[in-house]
């Protein structure tokens, strides 16, 4: 076995995590190569495994990752559509005034935000990914929260 491979079938990994390619924006060739790469395998060794080139394992592997991404934006999309708290964050907006900007909205919808504001500071910052940058925004994102207190950030394009 090559370095990093494991006897872990993909099958049992897609079954294990209840993959069902009808429902899934992923193709099950997509799936099996994200389960392998999870599990350490290499690209080349995906490749041994499934009978294809290790530029045919990156090349799905990209198109599984941008079908994922691409899937998360349009939750936080449809999040945002229904969210009750929705505060734009503009370009050179300090981070630390995010919290505050949110309580205020959330008083003003009558929803009761469920996390401190260095939580909140935190969740956002994760979720903006490089959108935020010591602190600072750096690209304009719009910061949404659901009933259920979800959180989501979103990139303002």
């Amino acid at each position: 076995m090559a370095e990093g491979e494991t006897n872990i079938d993909a099958a049992t990994m897609l079954e294990r995590a209840g993959f069902d390619a009808e429902e899934s924006v992923l193709t099950r060739r997509q799936a099996e190569v994200l389960a392998l790469r999870e599990h350490g395998l290499t690209q080349s060794a995906i490749g041994d495994r499934l009978g294809t080139s290790r530029a045919n394992v990156s090349a799905v592997e990209r198109a599984a990752r941008d079908n994922v991404e691409r899937s998360r934006e349009t939750i936080a999309f449809a999040d945002a559509l229904v969210a009750p708290i929705r505060v734009t964050v503009e370009t050179g907006d300090k981070l630390y005034d995010v919290p505050g900007r949110v309580y205020e909205a959330a008083d003003k919808a009558g929803v009761k935000v469920n996390q401190t504001a260095p939580d909140l500071m935190r969740t956002v910052g994760r979720e903006a990914g490089d959108a935020v940058d010591g602190g600072r925004v750096v690209e304009p994102i719009l910061v949404g929260v659901t009933l259920d207190d979800t959180v989501r950030v979103r990139r303002r394009r």
